[in-house]
């Protein structure tokens, strides 16, 4: 039987070696609040690359100063930024991986100086401030800065966007009739709640042919909140839009009670992929390769999004090579250690 972890997957004209990815995580270390790639960044992606991951996804990185998480956070708003992360792509490139990058915006959960903003005028929790209400103007905006966004990372070199339409930011927020009070046609119906996302997934298509995906959280966890029924019907919006696979995470749109478990949001990866007809990827405390194997050769998910697994360990591939039983190219430099 062959180990489908070590399997190439090619989507559009990029070919990931294997199907290990490395998921987009915040590192919070671009210092002086210039939304810069620091030498910390380069540190820390490249090593990644080296330990054999497919695919390096880089952080939420903001469309605009706004959309920032927090004051450190990595920018995509100015083509000042092109340069820092184009020598990230180039580094990470040398390796043999795949370069992607997720590009977002924090919407309510921004926490900044100065005014946060969101489809309606409700904090996240009693201890956040109130953002302002999204004028047709901000979101036009906004659509445009991811756009924008788009056209930076493909300067730059990167093979894949993910748009962050998951955990409680911005798309996410449109999207969840937990935070989404509008009237207009921004707000109401699923339909019109998906229309955010569907202009910038429209406006990003208009700069970038390369795979697109989109990360979503499939379940709100909360009564009256979304679940991965809404999120199949969505996904297959996205796929007639053009998207290529649907990175599915899950909660953290408003407060409430998870208790996760070992790959507890592969289910709702299983159903989107099977109901919508779409790849997806699959992510939430994978840790073995024995679980990543599982997971592929029951057709649950196409590829496997590794986040603390990897913070603990860049070499992660090696490892789950070994327990798979399968022989993994070493890189020279280390020929004699593996």
């Amino acid at each position: 039987m062959t180990v489908k972890l070590f399997e190439p997957f090619t989507i559009k004209n990029v070919t990931l070696k294997n199907r290990i990815v490395m998921s987009p995580m915040c590192m919070y270390s671009s210092k002086y609040e210039n939304g810069m790639v620091e030498d910390w960044h380069y540190t820390h992606y490249t090593s990644r690359a080296v330990g054999q991951v497919g695919l390096i996804m880089v952080e939420a990185t903001a469309v605009t100063p706004q959309g920032r998480i927090s004051p450190q956070d990595l920018g995509i708003w100015s083509d000042d930024h092109v340069d820092g992360l184009a020598k990230l792509v180039s580094m990470v490139k040398q390796h043999g991986a795949v370069a992607g990058i997720q590009i977002a915006h924090a919407g309510r959960k921004a926490e900044l100086e100065g005014e946060i903003v969101a489809p309606s005028p409700l904090p996240f929790n009693a201890k956040m401030k109130t953002p302002k209400e999204m004028s047709k103007m901000d979101i036009d905006d906004t659509i445009e800065a991811f756009k924008q966004a788009a056209r930076r990372a493909k300067v730059a070199g990167f093979d894949v966007i993910e748009i962050h339409g998951a955990h409680g930011y911005l798309i996410n927020e449109f999207l969840s009739p937990l935070a989404n009070k509008r009237t207009d046609e921004y707000g109401g119906s699923q339909e019109k709640r998906y229309l955010f996302l569907r202009k910038i997934i429209e406006a990003v298509k208009l700069v970038w042919t390369g795979p697109l995906f989109v990360r979503i959280s499939a379940k709100d966890y909360l009564d009256d909140g979304l679940d991965v029924d809404d999120y199949s019907t969505m996904a297959g919006w996205m796929k007639e839009q053009g998207v290529d696979l649907i990175d599915v995470s899950s909660g953290a749109v408003a407060p409430a009670k998870i208790s996760p478990f070992p790959g507890y949001q592969v289910p709702f990866a299983d159903q989107i992929r099977k109901e919508a007809t779409i790849p997806t990827g699959a992510v939430g405390l994978i840790t073995t390769g024995i679980q990543a194997e599982e997971i592929l050769q029951n057709n649950r998910a196409d590829l496997i999004f590794l986040a603390r697994a990897l913070l603990r360990d860049p070499y992660w591939a090696k490892n789950a090579a070994k327990e798979l039983g399968y022989d993994i190219e070493a890189p020279e430099q280390y020929k004699r250690g593996w």
